[in-house]
């Protein structure tokens, strides 16, 4: 009997295992946990946004206020909702022991209420997924300048200081005046879309086809290689948010760009990127851009110009075609490409003509319009714009300018030019000092800034004259020559071509230095046909000149044409010993509200080091020159060296020279280049030059900077603050960083924190 009713026992245990009302009910009690822990969660929610709430009245602006205002109401509307559903859920779920043995009413009862509680469960979840997204949106924008976005763009402000720490200009980016939609030409618009973002009219700010095609192409490439942003995106990271390579600043382009793409206008939009894109060389805008590059208002841009400027979106500094031309043409074959890809560019023989245009496009640099400022600021302003880059704010970059000395080589030409200009048929003049570095520490551009603020200095390419002999004898001392070889100063005819010396007479057998000192041509001209007149031009390119050499004989005297900047850095690597030594102007820079300075880094280290023997005797040479030959106008109390240089028919006369403290290049001619009255290098350029360096003569090289002895105590402390201070190298790191940020320095690898970018 017992094991009877032991087995009648586990039979029973049996069924009521398999009980469909038992199975309801364990079903029903799982979803009855899950429902409350989903009611837990969103009574956890609400607490937050009140919290959050109160959290954005005390700190948040207004939009952040508006939408943690909005979350809480939402979140208490879902907990009333929930509560409700809740209780007649549980109505519904409640045992009904009425028809616990009828398996179709069992099967109802276990049914019911389980797709009940699964249809609350669905919309809680999608409730909860829109509450998370609300909370990262307020998360995300809560410091987001809202108004400025709608409003207008943020214009960062360069100020440009002296060596002293005098503000010299403050000037924003050049960008023109706002150009409007209508004005740019419709194939710019369509090169642009064409290479940036080619389903911009179609896309609402986010172009999911355009990042799932990325993020396939760069994992199978191993590194980053395309972007999936859209030129939405590209706006706002460009104007408004920060460069960093975070979560935080892709959730806010993500939410912005939709935001942005229902207040504005496709076109609106283009019209802000179009008008705020930076494209290289200090130009800030398609308008700056084709006036830097083409001197063409943007309106005026061929189909192969709008393509090259299209092309610079993505590189900027590297595609600069003032630096790069041959990279920014193959980039735009490429726009191109995409035009056609797109089609804007119907046939291949369209595509093929605006390809063959390119390649024979010509620049035609332009520069803007300054308003007040001067010849070096003008000069130094795009490097430094270099170094502000596309940071938003007040920047100040101090500069290697001496204030006190700039007075003076002004002061030098207004005297010497007011009292003989006039009468010996000279209307300009300018002058380079530069300090043994290669640092500029004056610069004048000629004889008034507001009537002319063409720079001579920097931009007027004229004829030499015999200042580029220093080339040929310096070839010649490579080539093992000596300054007491004799060389034969007689009548050489080359083709028609007869060098004569200045006054027409010739000196028959004369010692090299002799030869270099009285500036003989003829004796000139036959020393580069035993050296060569490919080594002539090697010796002048390994001392820094970077103009085009035409290799024919007139080289020796001055054919070929170079600005007055380029032949006084070349003249500072013969003093320096080594070569070739840059012309170069910015200093440091800081960013506005912060303590920290950087070093700009400066040009290349020079790669030739001049011999002792070659460096002594093209030393005494110049200093000869000055002594005895035809720079005596020049003579100083104490160490001068230089040389004199009259180009043909007196339309161009020079004196370059140096002694202790700076290396000084001097030009007197006319603009339309008519001749002068006989003016040769040795006089008025040679008076310029003794003049500006006998009353800069107190100054002497301190460290890195030209300063008085008696004044070391400030100037010097600088020095030493701008030497303690890291170098940043902002050109290379922005090539190397999209997320480089120069207030810093530093730049957001994939991992941890922002490092210092020591490129």
């Amino acid at each position: 009997m017992r094991s009877k009713r032991r087995m009648s026992e586990r039979e029973t245990s049996k069924r009521s295992d398999r009980d469909p009302a038992g199975e309801s009910r364990h079903d029903g009690d799982e979803v009855s946990r899950s429902g409350h822990a989903f009611r837990s969660l969103l009574f956890a929610l609400r607490d937050d946004a009140a919290r959050l709430t109160r959290q954005a009245r005390a700190t948040a602006g207004p939009a952040a206020r508006d939408a943690a205002r909005r979350l809480r109401a939402m979140t208490a509307s879902a907990v009333v909702s929930t509560r409700r559903t809740a209780a007649a859920d549980d109505r519904s779920a409640a045992p009904d022991t009425r028809h616990r043995t009828g398996s179709a009413g069992l099967r109802r009862l276990r049914e019911m209420p389980l797709r009940r509680r699964l249809v609350a469960l669905l919309a809680g979840g999608a409730l909860t997924a829109l509450l998370v997204v609300a909370l990262t949106a307020v998360w995300a924008l809560h410091d987001v300048p809202l108004s400025k976005i709608a409003d207008e763009t943020v214009d960062p402000i360069v100020v440009l200081k002296s060596a002293d720490g005098e503000a010299l200009i403050q000037q924003g980016p050049y960008r023109g005046a706002n150009t409007p939609y209508s004005a740019f030409p419709d194939h710019l618009v369509k090169a642009v879309m064409s290479i940036e973002d080619r389903r911009f009219m179609d896309h609402w700010g986010l172009d999911l086809r355009g990042m799932t095609r990325a993020l396939v192409r760069n994992v199978t490439a191993g590194q980053v290689v395309e972007g999936g942003s859209t030129i939405t995106q590209q706006l706002l990271k460009i104007l408004y948010l920060e460069r960093d390579r975070t979560i935080r600043r892709k959730i806010q382009e993500a939410f912005l760009a939709l935001w942005i793409e229902r207040r504005m206008s496709k076109e609106q939009i283009l019209e802000r990127y179009l008008n705020n894109i930076y494209l290289g060389a200090g130009a800030t805008g398609m308008p700056a851009a084709a006036r830097i590059y083409f001197s063409k208002e943007v309106g005026e841009l061929t189909l192969p110009e709008s393509a090259m400027l299209a092309g610079l979106i993505r590189a900027p500094s590297q595609l600069n075609p003032l630096e790069n031309p041959e990279a920014a043409r193959e980039r735009a074959r490429t726009v191109i490409n995409a035009m056609q890809a797109a089609g804007h560019i119907e046939t291949d023989a369209a595509s093929d003509r605006e390809t063959a245009a390119l390649a024979s496009l010509d620049l035609n640099p332009g520069r803007e319009e300054t308003g007040d400022g001067s010849w070096f600021t003008d000069w130094i302003r795009p490097s430094a714009r270099e170094i502000a880059g596309s940071f938003r704010g007040d920047i100040s970059v101090s500069t290697t300018l001496v204030p006190e000395l700039q007075r003076m080589a002004e002061a030098a030409i207004e005297t010497v030019m007011n009292e003989e200009g006039a009468a010996s048929g000279a209307s300009q003049a300018a002058l380079v000092a530069l300090r043994p570095d290669g640092g500029v520490v004056a610069m004048v551009g000629g004889r008034d800034y507001s009537a002319s603020s063409f720079n001579r200095a920097t931009s007027a390419e004229r004829q030499p004259g015999s200042t580029f002999k220093l080339f040929v004898y310096y070839a010649a001392l490579r080539a093992g020559y000596e300054p007491n070889d004799r060389l034969n100063d007689a009548p050489i005819e080359l083709d028609g071509w007869k060098p004569e010396n200045y006054g027409g007479k010739f000196h028959g057998r004369v010692s090299l230095a002799e030869a270099f000192a009285r500036s003989l041509n003829a004796a000139t001209v036959q020393l580069a046909l035993d050296v060569g007149i490919d080594n002539v031009a090697a010796a002048a390119r390994d001392l820094g000149i970077n103009a085009d050499l035409t290799e024919t004989p007139s080289l020796a005297l001055g054919a070929s044409e170079v600005t007055l900047l380029d032949l006084t850095g070349a003249y500072a690597s013969v003093r320096a010993g080594v070569a070739p030594i840059e012309p170069w102007g910015n200093v440091s820079f800081s960013v506005d509200g912060s303590n920290q300075s950087f070093r700009v880094s400066r040009p290349a280290e020079p790669k030739i080091r001049l011999s002792e023997k070659d460096h002594r005797t093209l030393t005494g040479l110049l200093q000869l020159v000055v002594d005895r030959g035809t720079g005596k106008a020049a003579r100083l109390d104490g160490f001068a060296a230089g040389k004199t240089g009259t180009s043909q028919n007196f339309r161009d006369a020079w004196f370059i020279g140096f002694n202790e403290s700076m290396t000084v290049g001097v030009w007197v001619g006319n603009d339309d280049g008519t001749a002068m009255d006989n003016v040769a290098g040795g006089g008025l350029p040679a008076k310029i030059w003794q003049k500006f360096m006998a009353n800069a003569s107190g100054y002497q090289p301190a460290g890195s900077l030209i300063s008085r002895p008696q004044k070391e105590g400030e100037p010097l402390a600088q020095a030493r603050e701008r030497q303690a201070a890291p170098a940043c190298n902002v050109r290379a790191c922005s090539r190397a960083y999209r997320s480089f940020r120069v207030s810093d320095c530093t730049f957001q690898p994939y991992r941890g924190r922002r490092k210092l970018c020591t490129k």
